[in-house]
């Protein structure tokens, strides 16, 4: 599949900015299975000081400075993907899920940077609850590919996708409280199940392309940013990628464009502005159009 992915952040605020730090994750990252073409952001107004370099966990980023006093901020972020579905070794994934705990795997290449993705995270607590949903899932000796998809399953049936019902500030257990959210908490959730029982479980943020109704048009910039959650998984080359908001796993038709411990690693855009301010608006706009 090819599309073209555009994604417009606009900051309205009522009194001047005089200075703005900004830090994105908007730019697709380059993969296996992903191809990467003509990326472009541009920040309006223009910046004082415009960098793009690659983070800790090979994520594009960019970070700049608008110094020039201003009350609109937009950030428009654009590129070519052409996404294949992820391949998978089916032996790895018959192999227990004990066998994929990267700390009692030292004999597997790269189990030690897996490890850093089986630890607590600032939004990613390792809660009794969480353990105890997902061990259900994990029982002894079930193989890893199908007890991560049953667990998927599994809050994708329990949970309700509400928006409104959280905020990107939600723990873990208060999600288990309400029993609903959207696609950033069910990855939470996911990783912090998994990670419970030694797994190493990854937030990745990116889009998804979704199609009209029947008989509709396309709504340009009616798409939104995604979430889901990759489990490493050793003798196969990529980590095995999950979506508990739609019950699957990810396929040609998701757009990965960075990962990380949990949302706050790689949200799209965060920073910090000087200003007498009081208000502000945020307006973000996303569009995942297919491409002959």
């Amino acid at each position: 599949m090819k599309f073209r992915v555009w994604h417009r952040t606009t900051y309205t605020y009522d009194e001047p900015v005089t200075d703005s730090l900004g830090v994105g994750h908007l730019t697709p990252r380059a993969l296996p299975w992903q191809n990467v073409a003509s990326p472009t952001v541009t920040i309006e107004p223009v910046p004082a000081d415009l960098t793009h370099e690659v983070d800790y966990y090979g994520n594009s980023t960019t970070y700049f400075q608008v110094t020039q006093p201003h009350t609109e901020l937009r950030v428009t972020a654009s590129a070519e993907v052409e996404s294949l579905t992820p391949f998978y070794d089916d032996h790895a994934l018959a192999q227990p899920w004990e066998d994929a705990v990267p700390t009692r795997r030292r004999d597997a290449p790269e189990a030690w940077r897996a490890v850093d993705f089986a630890l607590e995270s600032s939004q990613v607590a390792h809660t009794e609850r969480a353990r105890a949903y997902a061990a259900q899932s994990l029982t002894p000796g079930r193989p890893v590919g199908e007890a991560v998809t049953d667990l998927v399953h599994r809050i994708h049936v329990d949970f309700a996708y509400e928006v409104g019902a959280t905020t990107v500030t939600s723990t873990v257990d208060e999600v288990f409280d309400k029993r609903a959210g959207v696609c950033q908490d069910f990855a939470h959730l996911t990783i912090a199940c998994l990670r419970t029982h030694g797994l190493a479980a990854r937030y990745v943020s990116g889009y998804l392309a979704t199609e009209p109704p029947p008989g509709r048009e396309r709504i340009v910039g009616a798409d939104a940013s995604h979430a889901w959650v990759s489990v490493w998984v050793p003798g196969t080359e990529n980590w095995l990628a999950v979506d508990p908001t739609n019950d699957q796993w990810v396929n040609d038709r998701y757009i990965t464009a960075a990962w990380g411990r949990d949302y706050g690693d790689v949200p799209p855009l965060k920073g910090v502005i000087f200003s007498d301010a009081t208000t502000s608006t945020l307006t973000v706009e996303v569009d995942v159009a297919p491409l002959p």
